[in-house]
């Protein structure tokens, strides 16, 4: 293992603008393909009927959950081993790598435990309709049964992401994606003489694509990502660097993990009025992901280079940074905000909807949908402070919005019987989540100033 590098890292080098945009727009485009096959799965379970759908929907709190313990050791694992290339720590930014290699193994043990014993009572916890039961068992215990592949797919990818790879990081979300798309129809349906799995195939169809871009991003990384050394001797405990990595991405773990309990809450406050207006939700979710997910992608290329530069003690390139990604993000939200508020019939007709699904979810995606700019600032406004070693911050913001503000409010709003005013509590907590971001970006920002200037005197 080698002590030196032969290069800087482009991310200290490449001007700023032309380094986020490189970074960006490859993470940006598989983030939005990303979105684009979890609509095309809910798409192909919708033919199935409304239970099908609902099924679906009732199991992302779950998802989410194995979803938030691999977005949280990618972004520890992604902030440390950035900032250790910085620092030209190289050692340690190969433990990092291998440590969290480890880790991820670990965690889809837990995860598989789950879903095999616990997903059967997770839906009997939230209706008593046994379509709905014996197809969200279905979907689970598979997703989460063969979790390997997602974790690992997450860890892959974050390594390509935090030497600056993204375009290698693309091709992996994107293989992972198009295996899903096309076997979905192939296995729900049962085409081409394979049987008929209905939701259980959407679940398959899921994790095939997972474990190939898992694959394909581990490979890439050992063959082409010379910043970092992946060996099986090297992946085993190593006490400092899971410390660090947990240091950061615990708070992520736990921001992530409250919108589980958010997403089986709203669930729960739904089903109170109907089925139909749990299945908006579903819908609403999925919708919102096509709209997030390229700002996330702004995000995943915006956290290295400011870890890496906060390392290298540059603050010029670090703030650049900053305002790029925000300004770009608000962009992109608003888009997102006009297309609620203009054709919210138009794409919830991707999903069958019934009569009272539509009319129900066009009100609540125009409602919903205001928010969207005063989100995108929140989300690079929380990742800035994670990749500068204030991840406590994020993980007030978001337990505040969530669990302070959302779920009270749409709680307090369903005491009334009309469902419109439940949508209200979006936008009402991501005002709040606006006000405590701003706060917590100045005071990271300015800790930050602080510190670089020390070391540059």
């Amino acid at each position: 293992m080698s002590n030196t590098a032969p290069v800087e890292n482009k991310m200290g080098v490449l001007p700023v603008g032309k380094l986020l945009f490189t970074m960006a727009v490859p993470m940006m485009a598989s983030m939005l393909f990303q979105a684009l096959y979890n609509v095309v799965d809910s798409i192909f379970v919708a033919r199935l009927g409304q239970d099908a759908l609902n099924a679906v929907s009732l199991a992302l709190p779950l998802q989410n959950l194995m979803i938030a313990v691999g977005g949280g050791l990618g972004v520890g694992m992604n902030a440390l081993l950035s900032r250790s290339l910085g620092e030209k720590k190289f050692e340690n930014a190969d433990r990092a790598a291998n440590t969290t290699v480890l880790l991820a193994i670990l965690a889809s043990i837990i995860f598989a435990l789950i879903g095999l014993f616990l997903s059967r009572p997770f839906f009997a916890l939230q209706t008593t309709n046994e379509n709905i039961v014996r197809y969200g068992t279905d979907y689970t215990s598979i997703c989460l049964g063969v979790s390997i592949g997602i974790f690992l797919q997450f860890t892959a990818e974050r390594m390509l992401q935090a030497t600056g790879r993204t375009v290698l990081s693309m091709c992996t979300q994107v293989l992972g994606a198009l295996i899903n798309m096309i076997l979905d129809p192939i296995l729900i349906f049962g085409l081409f003489g394979l049987p008929r799995l209905e939701v259980a195939g959407a679940a398959v169809a899921t994790v095939a694509g997972q474990i190939v871009a898992a694959c394909v991003g581990l490979t890439l990384n050992v063959k082409l990502n010379h910043d970092i050394h992946l060996r099986p001797g090297l992946v085993r405990w190593h006490r400092w660097t899971v410390k660090e990595i947990f240091r950061v991405g615990f708070p992520s773990m736990l921001m992530m993990s409250v919108g589980s309990v958010t997403t089986f809450t709203m669930n729960k406050i739904l089903l109170g009025f109907s089925e139909a207006a749990t299945a908006v939700y579903g819908a609403y979710f999925k919708l919102q992901n096509f709209i997030f997910m390229p700002v996330f992608g702004m995000n995943n290329a915006c956290v290295p280079i400011v870890s890496y530069n906060y390392g290298a003690a540059r603050l010029d390139r670090l703030k650049k940074a900053v305002k790029l990604t925000i300004g770009t993000a608000i962009c992109i939200m608003t888009c997102g905000t006009l297309l609620f508020e203009f054709v919210p019939g138009v794409l919830l007709g991707f999903f069958n909807p019934s009569e009272e699904m539509l009319s129900i979810g066009a009100v609540a995606l125009r409602i919903v949908g205001v928010h969207f700019p005063l989100a995108g600032f929140c989300i690079i406004a929380g990742s800035v402070c994670q990749a500068i070693g204030n991840p406590f911050y994020s993980l007030i913001i978001s337990v505040g919005r969530q669990i302070v503000v959302l779920l009270p409010v749409a709680f307090l709003m369903s005491l009334t019987g009309n469902l419109n005013l439940v949508w209200l509590a979006f936008p009402i907590a991501e005002g709040m989540s606006l006000i405590l971001s701003s706060f917590f970006l100045r005071k990271t920002m300015k800790a930050a100033q602080e510190r670089i200037e020390e070391l540059n005197r």
